[in-house]
């Protein structure tokens, strides 16, 4: 692990730092977490900054991993440009869940307005900025890398891309809950809506493409041809999970208590 930490802060020291940061902010968030009574939308309001802490982490490592392959003078400004935007998000967030407001969704004052708008800037800045990085693992030579992984790098940014974008479907609709409220009652933690379709979950699952389909083509699938029937599969369930989640069903259905007849009663 050791060793792993220490190659990671060698490829990119920005991001990893960055990242480092966000798993700090995602300890403290859950200490808040523990302490704190603020709701919103009947969850804990400190949950949504320690995911989106653990998250932004989680992405800054992985890009910090994957850009140290390309031209430096062809990622610095994406690292910079990234860490900026991502720490206005998780700020915008954690400054929301201490006043006990919805960070997304909520056009309620002019200000909520233009933050939300400028959120939602942000993060299709960083998006597509990650897509310009797909391209580049196609179109840059990478000699000393092998074919599968590289192909595991390329599926895997594409699936986050489009599933990034699956994001502007919540935005469209205001609501990430498909036939019921925002904030019924939901698995733990994730908070994924029991009783209804919850379209955060194809989010979740196709945006970490980006660290799922690397590993399984550094460590378990040895072709290029497994490594694109397999992302194939993977970019089909998040799609399932997502038509599931339109049709408003949850991804663990309730099982409904048996009424018994007995007669007389």
């Amino acid at each position: 692990m050791t060793n792993f930490i220490n190659t990671l802060a060698m490829r990119n020291g920005a991001l990893f730092y960055s990242g480092l940061i966000c798993f700090i902010m995602a300890a403290l968030f859950f200490l808040i977490c523990r302490k704190s009574q603020i709701k919103v939308n009947n969850t804990n309001a400190w949950y949504k900054p320690l995911k989106f802490a653990l998250s932004i982490g989680i992405f800054c490592w992985t890009m910090g991993w994957l850009l140290f392959y390309l031209k430096p003078e062809k990622t610095a400004l994406y690292t910079w440009v990234s860490i900026a935007l991502l720490a206005f998000e998780l700020f915008y967030i954690a400054f929301q869940a201490g006043r006990g407001q919805l960070s997304h969704f909520n056009i309620s004052t002019p200000f909520y307005n233009i933050m939300y708008a400028l959120m939602g800037i942000a993060i299709s800045v960083v998006t597509l900025w990650t897509g310009y990085i797909g391209y580049l693992f196609f179109t840059e030579p990478l000699p000393m890398l092998p074919a599968n992984y590289i192909w595991g790098i390329r599926m895997g940014i594409i699936l986050f891309v489009i599933f990034a974008f699956e994001g502007g479907l919540m935005g469209s609709r205001m609501s990430h809950t498909v036939g019921g409220p925002d904030g019924e009652e939901g698995l733990p933690f994730l908070n994924w809506s029991k009783k209804y379709g919850d379209t955060r979950i194809a989010h979740f699952i196709g945006m970490h493409a980006l660290q799922v389909l690397p590993l399984l083509s550094f460590y378990v699938l040895t072709s290029v041809t497994t490594v694109i029937v397999v992302s194939a599969m993977y970019g089909l369930l998040a799609l399932f999970v997502l038509i599931q989640a339109l049709k408003g069903k949850p991804l663990i259905a309730q099982r409904k208590p048996k009424i018994v007849y007995q007669p007389g009663a």
